[in-house]
């Protein structure tokens, strides 16, 4: 330790840090890539067709009552530029024909999944059949700025209506007009 520098032996770790980090990734892809390909040899691919998918991205999960039933995929623009998901769907699990999918936040903050409300049909999704109902992905950011313009426009109907009604209040009484008996009625 005595023939290195302060300087010298701190870039050392840091490159000790980098090798390990990038050996550690790397052990992560080879995994995912062994899991994917597994499932591909299983599973069968649905699509689901959506206007948005803000935050959804490959890999992520498909969920159906809770439970992961798949994942994504792929996903590409369609020429509506539309963005077309491919769900790898395990082979135990049908899906009803008259299913949908929707892009949906786990928690307020969390990752984004697909989540199948199963239909009651009989008929069942075919390998590379396409969910007919999808919902697209709700950005919390559009969300909160509809409540924070809800709450604007009705602060400002309130404040709207006390002006009236202290005007009303103050109206002096030669300006209030008498009602007749067949007025009221």
């Amino acid at each position: 330790m005595n023939n290195f520098t302060k300087e010298e032996f701190k870039d050392l770790i840091i490159g000790f840090a980098v090798v390990i980090i990038a050996l550690i990734i790397g052990g992560i892809y080879k995994w995912q890539s062994t899991v994917w390909a597994n499932a591909e040899a299983t599973d069968y691919p649905i699509y689901a067709t959506f206007n948005r998918t803000d935050g959804l991205e490959v890999g992520d999960k498909v969920r159906m009552a809770g439970i992961d039933v798949g994942y994504v995929a792929d996903s590409v623009l369609d020429d509506n530029f539309r963005a077309t998901l491919t769900l790898m769907i395990k082979s135990n699990i049908a899906i009803p024909d008259d299913s949908s999918a929707a892009i949906v936040t786990s928690g307020i903050m969390g990752n984004k999944y697909i989540e199948i409300e199963a239909g009651g049909a009989e008929d069942f999704i075919a390998e590379n059949g396409e969910f007919e109902y999808t919902q697209d992905a709700m950005v919390i950011e559009e969300l909160v700025d509809r409540i924070i313009s809800l709450g604007k426009a009705k602060r400002h109907k309130d404040k709207t209506s006390a002006t009236d009604e202290i005007k009303s209040e103050n109206t002096p009484l030669a300006e209030i007009q008498p009602q007749t008996m067949e007025e009221e009625e």
